[in-house]
């Protein structure tokens, strides 16, 4: 299933309200790997983030920033893709400017910005992507997709979300949150706290929230248990680095059977009742509630 469709035509004033993006699996590609590009977009990732930043040693920056760019305007022309995202370097590096110019291709969706720090931050990444639109002729806003890596962007991370309209969520960055701190990956308690603290963040600021990548390509049950407590935590999808990891984000982020026959049961009843609150098997349903069941259907379809 692709959505490519759905996300064309998006005002700046439309992009926040897209709240619940049918993104559940996000698959990264490095931006030199060229050989990896025609795999990576036919693989059943929702969205493919080509990596211009961590994954691209400075002498390869400009050969995959050009790669990217051609790859971008082969994706759009294709009938059938999926959301095309880019994670760019970040705002203040010397790569900053040539990769927003190059990578603005009618195509891409959303903009990953790494190594934000402040509200500020945001919004002066905004005011160079507003430049580089305008210099490209680009009649469609680009959304950000902004990346919570540090101690600082965590502590700030509501009024990162909140800068501007152009954000439409916040991506949690583990690996380097966590080294530099010294904080265990593998200690599960560590990781829920940085999950939950970021999503109550991205709630406040009324964006989503993503999840990190998992470094381990060969624990298969590890990544699927750390999505399953993204998803509890009302995460809407998480990062893949390989496309092995791809199909158990798709099916961990998909709403079940049994929870899609059981929103249908609450929207109707609310319907039914004509009241902000009522019983059902014998559980007290008010508009919260109501409200899940109704992202969850909106999900499904």
């Amino acid at each position: 299933m692709r959505r490519a469709g759905v996300w064309r035509g998006l005002s700046s004033n439309t992009l926040r309200a897209v709240r619940n993006p049918f993104v559940r699996s996000k698959l990264f590609v490095p931006g030199a790997r060229a050989e990896l590009f025609p795999k990576a977009l036919a693989s059943a990732a929702d969205a493919v983030s080509f990596d211009l930043e961590d994954a691209v040693r400075g002498e390869d920056k400009a050969l995959a920033r050009a790669q990217v760019a051609d790859a971008l305007r082969r994706a759009a022309a294709l009938p059938n893709h999926p959301l095309l995202i880019v994670r760019i370097n970040p705002l203040g590096s010397p790569a900053f400017q040539a990769d927003l110019h190059a990578v603005l291709q009618p195509g891409l969706a959303w903009i990953n910005l790494p190594k934000v720090g402040s509200a500020a931050d945001v919004r002066r990444a905004v005011a160079a992507l507003q430049k580089a639109e305008a210099a490209a002729g680009l009649a469609q806003p680009v959304g950000l997709l902004v990346n919570i890596e540090t101690a600082t962007a965590l502590q700030h991370a509501t009024e990162i979300g909140a800068a501007h309209t152009r954000v439409v969520g916040l991506q949690l960055g583990l690996g380097d949150l966590f080294e530099p701190l010294g904080i265990a990956r593998g200690d599960v308690a560590n990781v829920h706290a940085a999950m939950f603290a970021l999503r109550l963040a991205a709630g406040a600021a009324g964006v989503f929230a993503f999840d990190s990548a998992y470094p381990d390509l060969n624990d298969e049950a590890g990544f699927r248990a750390e999505a399953q407590m993204a998803r509890r935590l009302g995460f809407v999808g998480k990062s893949c680095v390989h496309p092995r990891q791809v199909a158990a984000a798709n099916e961990v982020f998909s709403p079940s059977s049994d929870e899609l026959a059981y929103a249908r049961r609450v929207v109707d009843a609310a319907q039914a009742a004509g009241r902000g609150a009522f019983a059902l098997d014998g559980r007290m349903v008010d508009a919260p509630f109501v409200q899940r069941a109704q992202a969850l259907l909106a999900a499904a379809r």
